[in-house]
């Protein structure tokens, strides 16, 4: 068989060429049957160079959605962060008052993408109960059948199902949201500070990051608890957000930089 030599690796020149969404989904895949996998070994299964492996370790890495290690990667360990169900139990005045505001931005007609979290829920309740008719993106399985018997047409995100959290994430939930351009999106996090918004959840600072690039209006669905905390992840900076829908208003620090970035602040009533 003939060979041909990639950046110093010797591949099998009428191999195939793994595609790469399909490398990253595969890669995820291994880390759920096995603790670590390594560079060169996937380099030679995928028949593409280490260099563009460490790549797509960089990039899932970034997204949270692995650990890099000394030669390849293993499954991301996190300290405990609330699960869904907990979170919902939480805050639950001050986020039932966020929603209630931020479906407000919402107008009939518009197209929109809404994420997986507490806060985000609690907007969908207040969107079915006005009963706005709009399209709407979402990788949370809860918000698609709170707003699934109103106006609202549902589309639903593939991907690797969090159980925890009862939603998508992964190379084919971001690849789906990917394909649209929507009118706004609401997304929440796990903190906010003077950086922007981050998040802790294993794959959800991909999916808000992708949500945020593909709206012409960004909100931040956010409680004055998780002003000042750093989730694992970073989201993105203040820069990319149009408003914050909140509680109480930011003081010190965060306020002058939300000040500075020109982002809107709504507190809800």
């Amino acid at each position: 068989m003939s060979k041909t030599k990639t950046r110093g690796k010797m591949t099998d020149k009428g191999k195939g060429r793994v595609k790469k969404s399909d490398r990253r989904q595969q890669i995820l895949l291994e880390l759920k049957l096995r603790p670590h996998v390594r560079i060169n070994e996937l380099a030679h299964r995928f028949n593409v160079s280490t260099e563009t492996v460490r790549r797509d370790f960089e990039a899932l890495s970034n997204d949270g959605l692995i650990a890099r290690a000394h030669g390849g990667a293993s499954a991301p360990t996190q300290g405990h962060y609330p699960g869904l169900d907990e979170r919902t139990n939480a805050q639950v005045d001050e986020c039932e008052r966020i929603g209630v505001s931020a479906a407000e931005l919402i107008q009939g007609g518009e197209t929109v993408m809404i994420d997986s979290g507490s806060t985000t829920i609690e907007m969908a309740r207040a969107l079915a109960y006005i009963g706005t008719p709009c399209t709407v993106i979402t990788n949370s399985i809860p918000v698609a059948m709170t707003l699934g018997q109103g106006p609202v047409q549902i589309l639903l995100c593939p991907g690797e199902y969090l159980a925890a959290e009862s939603a998508t994430i992964g190379t084919e939930t971001l690849e789906f949201l990917s394909r649209f351009n929507v009118d706004r999106c609401l997304i929440g996090s796990s903190g906010f500070s003077t950086e922007g918004p981050s998040e802790t959840v294993r794959g959800f600072a991909a999916v808000k990051r992708m949500m945020l690039t593909r709206a012409k209006k960004r909100h931040l669905l956010i409680d004055s608890g998780k002003f000042g905390r750093k989730g694992l992840s970073q989201v993105g900076d203040l820069c990319s957000l149009d408003s914050i829908v909140t509680d109480k208003k930011p003081t010190g620090e965060l306020r002058n930089a939300i000040e500075g970035a020109e982002v809107d602040v709504l507190v809800a009533g």
